[in-house]
């Protein structure tokens, strides 16, 4: 349940970047959420689509969050209305400069650095091809602003943020589709293993990376570990319960 007596459901998809942003957020808050894990397959993808989004989201996408009369669509939606319907943990800095900062650091992950990360989706036969070798170029830009963020602080805004989640996923999703991180970002590198260690996190991407390997998809190096120690991979029945439990995750 969520705050008060209306339960929240959090419609998401085993392979959805932005789904899997609000997952992480959720948990992140520490709150207790219906995770409505929508039909997917390989080969007609969320056809058909769960009649839920559909009425909710002209867009037809996930995710979608249900909270009692509340219903919205869209990742930093979602985002904004966790911080205001429980607001500690704060996942948006506390001064006004730095939460817009921050906020910008969100959007620009999905906005700007994204865009490049679904040309190598469309062009992932054809590495040589001048867009992809263009939108390559474009993510290792963005790699370099980021690196140069990092020189003097943790994660991107200076607290832990939802910029962090925002960023962390388009990357993983970037590293897949051929823009990898390499030794030219070291302090990336650094952050990617701090957000890779978050409890949350590691709950939302082993599940992921091992319905990946069920489908004989390749996964980064880092996210073996994860893929192994989530066991089987992901079913898809139509919900699944969610907890948040910080000692599975401690080392």
């Amino acid at each position: 349940m969520g705050d008060g007596d209306e339960p929240i459901r959090l419609f998401s998809g085993p392979l959805s970047m932005f789904g899997a942003k609000a997952q992480i957020a959720v948990l992140e808050k520490g709150l207790e959420v219906e995770l409505v894990m929508v039909p997917f397959g390989m080969d007609r993808l969320y056809e058909p689509k769960h009649p839920e989004v559909l009425r909710i989201n002209p867009k037809r996408q996930v995710p979608v969050l249900v909270h009692g009369a509340v219903e919205i669509f869209d990742s930093t939606q979602i985002f904004e209305y966790l911080e205001d319907l429980r607001p500690e943990p704060a996942l948006w800095p506390a001064g006004i400069a730095e939460r817009a900062r921050a906020r910008l650091f969100e959007l620009k992950s999905d906005e700007v650095f994204f865009p490049h990360v679904i040309r190598l989706m469309g062009l992932s036969g054809e590495p040589d091809d001048p867009a992809a070798v263009a939108a390559r170029d474009g993510a290792s830009r963005y790699y370099g602003e980021m690196e140069a963020l990092l020189a003097d602080r943790a994660f991107l805004a200076g607290p832990y943020s939802f910029a962090d989640i925002a960023f962390y996923m388009a990357q993983l999703f970037g590293e897949r589709m051929g823009a990898p991180l390499t030794a030219a970002t070291p302090q990336l590198l650094q952050w990617r293993d701090r957000m890779t260690a978050r409890p949350a996190v590691r709950q939302v991407v082993g599940p992921m990376a091992s319905y990946l390997l069920s489908l004989g998809r390749p996964i980064p190096d880092y996210l073996r570990p994860l893929a192994t120690a989530t066991g089987a991979p992901l079913v898809r029945p139509s919900r699944l319960q969610i907890e948040l439990r910080l000692d599975d995750w401690r080392s």
